[in-house]
């Protein structure tokens, strides 16, 4: 088993039972894929670097995760066509 991280970017103008909504969505296909979530922070609210479909500002999220070598294109290729999801990236955190 691998540790990864998710990172989200969640759109400001949705309502934060939305955005909890999304960020279980986003541990569901984590299991879903035989992985565990191991740790989830939530940032808050902060200024984007640019801006992105017109906003200025957007929630970051990251879980972090153990998963086999599949689960995480499989969990890119269902969030990135999830809606208010801005931004997202999987990487492998070192042992």
């Amino acid at each position: 088993m691998n540790k990864y991280e998710l990172a989200l970017v969640v759109s400001a103008k949705v309502e934060d039972d939305v955005r909890e909504a999304i960020v279980e969505k986003a541990k569901g296909y984590i299991t879903r894929y035989n992985g565990t979530v191991t740790e989830v922070e939530e940032w808050g609210k902060k200024r984007l670097a640019y801006e992105i479909q017109k906003m200025h500002e957007g929630f970051y999220y990251f879980i972090q995760f153990e998963a086999d070598t599949t689960c995480p294109a499989e969990v890119e290729r269902h969030v990135r066509i999830m809606d208010n999801v801005l931004r997202y990236l999987v990487v492998r955190k070192e042992a």
